[in-house]
């Protein structure tokens, strides 16, 4: 772990707070332009990351100014949150919803198909943010991203699909669950099928011959040989309009909550070294949570060298 004295770990924050600022202005400007191209008739505006303007000799001399950035970064990652919301808010609440625009630019088939895509590819790749939000696609959608992979490599039963969902804080119930896998199997995307497993052999000499025979259990398996592929007119119309929406969240996931280069230690005199370096640990890990508690934090760390030099 690379180790830094005072100025050298300001130095380091004010260029991570400089690269969220230039990440926040291109990702949002990319986010609204696409939005206005092709959801702005169902929705005027998304919600967007805030700039983030931030003055070197500002931000390492001005305790207060500093306070204000990190704070401001810090409402940034809830506002990036709030962008992929509202993103998915808007498709599977207005777009997909029986919408004039969905119905004309794609087939019956290809709508249909559509939410499957879109939840698999936007919350199967963001699993910590599934775990944050349940509410934006409906759950047999969210099923399908889940569990989808596994479900093609091996099939899986319902235990295992609960406990899939169950890793991203959604716990329903299995009658719940069979409602939305008897609508999955209607639309078209699994199949449900019957394994047998033989399991158990009794090898005491006085019994039967045929209580010493394997013992065979039935069990049911939800299995697909379907890819999750449109037709050639409808990848044409998706590569062309809603693509570079729908991989967004991904992109902008994967490089505005990432603060790694803050994985560092803070040594000499500095006021609160253990508060500090405890803060930093958290760097290490990639995402909203990380991120979020260690700028969150950082605010409070310098409030409380504030509050102490007066």
């Amino acid at each position: 772990m690379t180790k830094l004295d005072e100025e050298g770990f300001l130095n380091k924050l004010y260029e991570v707070v400089f690269k969220l600022s230039g990440i926040s202005k291109t990702q949002s400007y990319r986010f609204e332009k696409e939005w206005d191209g092709n959801l702005k008739k169902l929705n005027k505006k998304p919600h967007l990351v805030r700039q983030i303007p931030v003055e070197k000799d500002k931000f390492l001399q001005d305790i207060d100014y500093r306070i204000k950035v990190l704070d401001e970064v810090r409402l940034s990652f809830e506002d990036g949150f709030h962008s992929i919301k509202s993103l998915l808010t808007t498709l599977f609440q207005l777009y997909f919803n029986d919408s004039k625009q969905f119905k004309e630019d794609f087939s019956n088939h290809d709508q249909l198909l559509l939410n499957y895509i879109v939840a698999k590819k936007i919350l199967g790749d963001l699993v910590q943010y599934n775990q944050l939000d349940h509410d934006s696609v409906p759950l047999k959608y969210n099923i399908i991203a889940r569990s989808y992979i596994r479900i093609k490599l091996n099939g899986l039963r319902e235990k295992e699909i609960l406990e899939n969902l169950k890793k991203v804080n959604i716990d329903i119930t299995l009658p719940r669950l069979r409602k939305f896998l008897k609508e999955i199997i209607t639309d078209g995307i699994i199949k449900r099928t019957i394994r047998y497993v033989y399991y158990g052999t009794d090898k005491e000499s006085e019994l039967s011959e045929v209580a010493k025979r394997p013992k065979k259990r039935k069990l049911i398996y939800y299995i697909t040989d379907k890819e999750l592929e449109l037709s050639e007119t409808g990848n044409k119309k998706y590569n062309q309009s809603l693509r570079p929406l729908v991989e967004w969240p991904t992109l902008f996931w994967r490089s505005y909550y990432n603060i790694r280069e803050l994985n560092v230690s803070v040594e000499g005199n500095i006021e609160y070294p253990e508060f500090l370096n405890k803060i930093l640990e958290k760097a290490a890990t990639q995402g909203y949570i990380a991120s979020h508690y260690v700028f969150k934090n950082l605010v409070k760390y310098y409030e409380k060298i504030k509050a102490d030099l007066k």
